[in-house]
């Protein structure tokens, strides 16, 4: 049992939280698959329909009133909700982003069956979200958040599900823009690339 506000927490807190949702989120990620790829009899799913409607009530019987949000913990910021790094949100690859030495984003992660578009290969709309994510990601930093303004995609050839990479770094900073280009890659190079410009809010000028 949670006996805690998840906001503004300390480390220990947060390390306990992660290691009760971490694993949850896994297995309804694993049950996600599952369910694209089943190929049981239709009693079979009717049984397993019964029980996932039975954990969801009971996983109801207390849950937050609306989205998690953005919360806040002593290391900075939890976004655990959200679609592309969220732990606690099983659509999420989740990618784990990592800041390289000369400031730029990158992370290897794998998508499956969830993310499919055209058939053995990820949905475009997936790529999109990722780098716009990963873009976004390497635009900013804690003490200057930045919004996708405008961004532009590439696709030079279909990515396949997988094992992938992506990474993006800052062109140049003018005002309140700054400009960043990014991409995702597989093990024979760039399937898809990106670049955008990201605007500094009103309210963290």
């Amino acid at each position: 049992m949670v006996e805690f506000t998840v906001q503004n927490l300390n480390g220990e807190e947060v390390e306990r939280l992660r290691g009760v949702f971490g694993p949850f989120t896994d297995s309804v990620r694993e049950l996600i698959d599952a369910t694209i790829r089943t190929e049981v009899d239709a009693d079979v799913v009717a049984t397993a329909k019964a029980e996932i409607d039975a954990i969801t009530a009971r996983l109801r019987s207390a849950q937050l009133d609306g989205p998690f949000g953005v919360r806040l913990s002593e290391g900075g910021q939890m976004p655990w909700g959200n679609p592309v790094i969220g732990l606690r949100n099983p659509i999420a690859p989740p990618l784990v982003m990592r800041r390289s030495a000369d400031g730029g984003i990158h992370a290897d992660f794998h998508l499956g069956a969830a993310y499919e578009g055209p058939p053995g290969h990820v949905h475009g709309g997936v790529s999109a979200l990722i780098l716009d994510h990963v873009l976004g990601e390497a635009a900013s930093s804690a003490q200057n958040p930045r919004l996708t303004g405008t961004i532009s995609m590439r696709y030079l050839r279909t990515t396949p599900l997988g094992d992938l990479h992506t990474e993006a770094r800052i062109v140049r900073t003018e005002g309140v823009k700054t400009f960043a280009v990014g991409h995702i890659a597989d093990a024979d190079g760039v399937t898809v690339e990106a670049e955008g410009v990201f605007i500094t809010p009103k309210w963290a000028r």
